[in-house]
């Protein structure tokens, strides 16, 4: 294989960086002959290019001179990755150096990593290698006489049928480097094969079947209340948020936005392009949100871009076209890092830095990148030499920076709409937030959220780390934009104003609650417009912000959705509680028990454990310590402490007692809702966690009948020992405890999958599809 056996002898020995076992870097380097000497483990790259058109994959004729597999067809292109280095960047360079071929990072997709152990030359020659596969698609065949060969390495080239290189491997044919396609390098050609092969027909019956689990409802509200100035104001409110809609897309992965116009593009060319389109447009990716973020689009679906001068010219070839690519799974780090970073290399970045520097790197509002991507496409055939292990490639980017463009047209459409609104303080939060945009400074601007008063209601910026699931510390982007209900909010201050008695009271030891809770202002809205992280499962209510230092210094602020809540109880969950809920406890399901649980899950978000002393005696907070962990527990938190909290508010008299019984089977039958989100979603896996918990202790159970109901006697308590575990582990930032807990609870189980079966089978909806009829005319008139 090219990449494992190539000892070429160099003037300065190439160094590697050493791998863990499982794949991790150590942190350390060692020249590449010692590697193979002593078998450690280390990394390189397999490139390979595929014509769609013909169905062929190019392959490389190595060079006569090599001292391993001379003058055999292998891999279009291959090589080492350099101590130091990144597996993108060096993809991007093989290819360039063997083949003369250029190509911008989109052009280059991840399909598998595949580990190589062997033993060669007498035992003298130890291959441990995880060899990064990456395929890159092209329309049609490249002219051979495009490429321009590394005389040292490669002696041709030529284009090879799947079928045919299939089945040159399969016979163990002597002039092709071998490869065993009954092992894990067969996934090569099953994956081309199945986004090739796959019957239109059976695909829009599926795509169908997806789209089926969204109910399409209409979301509008009453504008009478707002000011002539404010309606004016609107308009360019629903611009502004068009373009979080940009960023976000952006930040899901960085060919996202190229994808989104290329399906929309391409919509009305047949009914399989509708259904891929509409799909897309409530993911808002190419990876389902309900279906464990499974991609339902590949690389195949995506756009297609000309490249004139990525190689040599020929003539009466226009030039090279290509899919822009994207992974079949979805990536961890999102597009907040590099695509081929890893946790290790992070944190031996971090670690290198000063500590302000360090609280920087794992704040929420800018990106990590690395020089070596900022090179130009003239340097990519760069060579390492002798280097060591060096995370000195990484550098911090502020969102100011990275959406700059974006970020100012925002800015100007929400100066505009300052300008216009006759609310004093929704002015100052449109123009807080405007500078915040150009500045990347937010804490104005959220102090300036948290007191909005203004019927007009706006939340817009960077707020939720649920798509950085690599360590949960980069924020999206997202806009909500409603009427705020002056009657439902006055209803609500109650539990504004007991966050303090309620953290004095929480089901955890003293040492952890704080002194100094402030009360949470809580606003009612009727949604009109959201835009930006709102993909798959609409959201009811959000507690806001997430920056540490607000919660510590001011606490949170509150918005409740109350046309989504409606919605949702309307469409989904009485639907789910008369199929799952038993006959005798079913009628307790009511929309009052929903919403206040919803309230008070809001509100526990502000109370316990944020900013923590760790047994060390130094300070962090819950978010730093948990890091991917963090969203899942702290949703888990939020659901369970909410519906002890309403209990002992009961029990204080602050609510009505009649309200407990219907509250825990409301509580119930919403488990059931969550948990369909996918547990790959933190509401998702936070709720399943919650579910088992209980049902374990045996405060749900399962009849006969396959209905599930609650035992009033015993899940009091039971709700209060989950509190105070997942408090505890909060407090203490203990990630392990954290870890156990989720993977013991927060799984699919046999009780809730059979719940599960059953609401498909009755096909009751899993979330609702807004139409916002308001701000869509809005949008219309604006184009």
């Amino acid at each position: 294989m090219a990449a494992e056996f190539d000892q070429t002898t160099v003037k300065e020995e190439e160094y590697f960086d050493v791998l863990t076992k499982t794949g991790e870097k150590t942190g350390y380097s060692k020249p590449r002959g010692d590697v193979h000497r002593d078998g450690d483990y280390h990394r390189a790259v397999h490139v390979w290019i595929f014509a769609e058109s013909t169905q062929e994959l190019l392959l490389q004729r190595r060079a006569d001179c090599k001292d391993s597999w001379a003058g055999q067809w292998d891999i279009s292109s291959a090589g080492h990755i350099s101590a130091g280095d990144s597996s993108l960047i060096s993809a991007m360079r093989e290819l360039q150096e063997e083949l003369g071929v250029t190509l911008p990072k989109d052009a280059f997709e991840l399909i598998f990593v595949f580990l190589q152990e062997c033993t060669i030359n007498d035992g003298k020659f130890i291959n441990n290698e995880y060899n990064d596969v990456y395929l890159v698609t092209t329309i049609d065949p490249i002219p051979l006489e495009a490429f321009t060969l590394q005389e040292s390495e490669v002696s041709a080239v030529k284009y090879l049928s799947l079928e045919e290189y299939r089945r040159v491997l399969t016979q163990e044919h002597p002039e092709y480097v071998p490869y065993d396609v009954n092992g894990e390098y067969g996934q090569l050609f099953m994956i081309i094969e199945k986004r090739y092969k796959e019957n239109a027909e059976a695909r829009s019956l599926a795509l169908e079947k997806q789209l089926n689990r969204y109910a399409s409802t209409s979301l509008s509200a009453e504008l009478t209340g707002l000011t002539a100035a404010d309606k004016e104001a609107l308009k360019l409110l629903v611009k502004a948020a068009t373009i979080m809609d940009k960023i976000f897309y952006v930040q899901v992965w960085y060919s996202n936005p190229s994808l989104r116009d290329w399906l929309k593009e391409n919509a009305d060319k047949s009914q399989l392009d509708k259904l891929k389109w509409m799909y897309y447009v409530i993911n808002k990716s190419p990876w389902s949100c309900l279906d464990e973020n499974e991609a339902f689009l590949t690389t195949a679906d995506s756009a297609i871009k000309f490249l004139p001068k990525a190689t040599m010219p020929v003539p009466g070839w226009k030039g090279f076209e290509y899919r822009t690519a994207f992974p079949a799974v979805k990536p961890p780090g999102a597009n907040f890092y590099p695509p081929d970073m890893d946790k290790m290399e992070f944190n031996l970045w971090k670690d290198s830095l000063q500590q302000d520097k360090q609280e920087e790197a794992m704040g929420f509002f800018n990106v990590i990148r690395r020089h070596s991507e900022s090179l130009s496409e003239d340097s990519i055939s760069h060579k390492m030499g002798n280097v060591t292990s060096s995370p000195q490639d990484l550098y911090v980017v502020p969102y100011s920076q990275e959406y700059n463009s974006l970020l100012a047209e925002a800015a100007t459409l929400l100066r505009k709409a300052g300008d216009m609104t006759s609310s004093s303080s929704l002015k100052r939060l449109l123009y807080s937030k405007a500078d915040a945009f150009l500045s990347n400074d937010y804490y104005d601007s959220d102090i300036a959220w948290m007191e909005l008063d203004s019927k007009l209601d706006v939340t817009i910026g960077p707020y939720e780390t649920y798509e950085d699931a690599l360590f949960g510390y980069k924020a999206t982007f997202e806009a909500f934009i409603g009427v705020r209900d002056d009657e439902a909010t006055a209803q609500l201050k109650l539990f504004g104003d007991q966050l303090q008695v309620l953290e004095k009271n929480l089901p955890l030891d003293d040492i952890y609650k704080s002194e100094n809770v402030t009360a949470a202002p809580i606003r009612v809205i009727q949604l009109l417009y959201n835009a930006g992280d709102v993909k798959g499962p609409q959201t009811v209510a959000f507690n806001l912000p997430n920056d540490e230092r607000i919660v510590k210094d001011r606490g949170t602020s509150m918005v409740m959705l109350k046309n989504v809540s409606e919605a949702k109880f309307k469409l989904i969950l009485k639907p789910i509680a008369n199929v799952c809920i038993m006959d005798e406890q079913r009628e307790l399901v009511d929309f009052d028990s929903f919403f206040t649980h919803t309230i008070c899950h809001e509100c526990c978000h502000g109370i316990g454990p944020h900013t923590i002393t760790l047994p060390n005696g130094q300070k962090s907070t819950v978010r730093l310590e948990l890091q991917e962990l963090h969203s899942s527990l702290e949703e888990a938190k939020a659901d369970i402490v909410g519906l002890w909290a309403l209990r002992f508010l009961m029990a204080k008299d602050l609510l009505p007692k009649s309200l407990a019984k219907s509250m825990y089977v409301s509580f119930l039958a919403g488990c059931f809702r969550s948990v369909r989100f996918g547990l790959e979603e933190a509401h998702g896996k936070g709720q399943a966690l919650q579910f088992n918990y209980l049902f374990e202790k045996g405060a749900f159970i399962l009849h006969p009948d396959e209905t599930f109901g609650v035992d009033f006697e015993k899940v009091e308590d039971s709700v209060a020992s989950l509190s105070r575990e997942i408090l505890t582990i909060q407090a203490r930032g203990d990630k392990e405890a954290a870890k156990t807990l989720l993977q013991k609870y927060g799984v699919m189980t046999p009780p809730l999958k059979r719940a599960l079966e059953k609401l498909e089978t009755v096909q009751v909806p899993v979330d609702i599809v807004p139409d916002f009829s308001i701000a869509n005319q809005i949008l219309r008139d604006i184009n």
